[in-house]
């Protein structure tokens, strides 16, 4: 039986052979160049995809919450990690030294403030704590700014008690918000040549940089092709996602993760409504030049208008109306990575079959 008939909905499925086709790609590209692959935990949250992913060379992995990193040391399967988030508070600190126990941690910094915090922590356990500074390379959250703020830090890290820089991390997130894939690339070499300048800028101070570290999917083969870089953190290429192949390097047929969903009503010729709503696709808006809440693979020119929580209300072109109640369809959703924390469990399938069930284990850990 056909896994489309097989599992109950709305849920999430992953085709094996495209999962590993996405991580061998980016574990063949980064051997070629010299690069350390740390991948980000946040978009599957498995222990199984991250046993691939080390079995593909990664390095260690990127979480950006203590619990993600905790629930996959106690899984087995996280012994290096780079935590891409700021650590503030005594709870936090508490959690990041018991952390160290079981793994080797790295943490970002873009502040004094939250460096002098982690310096006490750890200088009280005895311990010393690698660190990365975090840089903006433009997409304005987190972050220090690139060149002379990144020094200013540098050389109040390095007098800190218990904490060791070992180099600078950016996450370029803002490449998504380019027009064309040509606009992309040139965003995305920016960002690393910021980032390599930062570096070069430290150690004419005589301040060492081993790591220079760049994190994003839609970036990652432009970012990293700066020289100098040397770690890339991808997360959304085990899967990719609607917002993947907008820039026309890959296709739908790359997505390795579909939300597949039961037409429960046709209360019109042109609508229809699925079983999958905000509980399942998450209010994501669609990335620019794209419309709706999804894109349905049997019908790409169908549009998920409106999500209620469990409902999806669907617009349906002339080509989609011969749609019944109690046939599938199959979204790649626009944000794969909330899409995948709201479900407890992932079906692999392989062949057309279910071949078995990977629980997410990182679900909801947000602390």
């Amino acid at each position: 039986m056909s896994y489309r008939d097989e599992l109950d909905t709305p849920c999430l499925v992953v085709d094996l052979d495209r999962l590993e086709r996405n991580i061998a790609e980016i574990a063949a590209y980064a051997r070629e160049r010299g690069l350390a692959v740390r991948p980000h935990i946040k978009t599957h949250k498995t222990a199984e995809i991250a046993r691939l992913q080390r079995q593909h060379g990664a390095v260690g992995f990127t979480c950006a919450k203590l619990g993600e990193a905790e629930t996959l040391a106690d899984a087995g399967v996280l012994d290096d990690v780079l935590l891409a988030y700021q650590i503030v508070g005594e709870q936090k600190i508490r959690r990041l030294l018991a952390l160290m126990d079981r793994a080797t941690v790295t943490v970002a910094v873009d502040s004094v403030e939250v460096a002098e915090g982690l310096s006490r922590g750890v200088r009280q356990a005895g311990k010393m704590l690698d660190v990365l500074i975090e840089v903006n390379t433009g997409l304005n959250r987190a972050g220090v700014e690139p060149g002379e703020p990144v020094l200013r830090l540098a050389r109040e890290v390095v007098q800190m008690p218990g904490l060791r820089l070992r180099g600078l991390m950016t996450h370029e997130g803002h490449v998504a918000r380019a027009r064309d894939a040509e606009e992309l690339a040139g965003i995305a070499r920016r960002a690393g040549q910021d980032m390599v300048d930062s570096a070069e800028l430290l150690r004419r101070e005589g301040i060492p940089v081993e790591v220079v570290s760049v994190g994003s999917t839609p970036a990652a083969f432009y970012t990293t092709s700066v020289p100098g870089i040397t770690e890339m953190r991808p997360g959304t290429y085990v899967f990719y996602d609607n917002a993947s192949f907008r820039f026309g390097r890959i296709g739908p047929d790359r997505c390795a993760l579909r939300i597949l969903t039961t037409v429960i009503s046709r209360p019109a010729a042109d609508r229809a409504v699925i079983d999958a709503g905000s509980k399942t696709l998450t209010m994501d808006p669609p990335p620019p030049g794209r419309s709706g809440h999804g894109y349905i693979v049997e019908h790409p020119e169908a549009v998920i208008v409106r999500l209620s929580e469990e409902h999806g209300v669907v617009e349906l072109p002339s080509s989609a109306r011969g749609l019944r109640v109690g046939d599938r369809l199959e979204i790649i959703p626009n944000h794969v990575c909330p899409a995948v924390n709201l479900q407890d469990e992932l079906f692999v399938v392989q062949g057309g079959r279910v071949i078995g069930t990977w629980p997410v284990l990182a679900r909801g850990k947000v602390r």
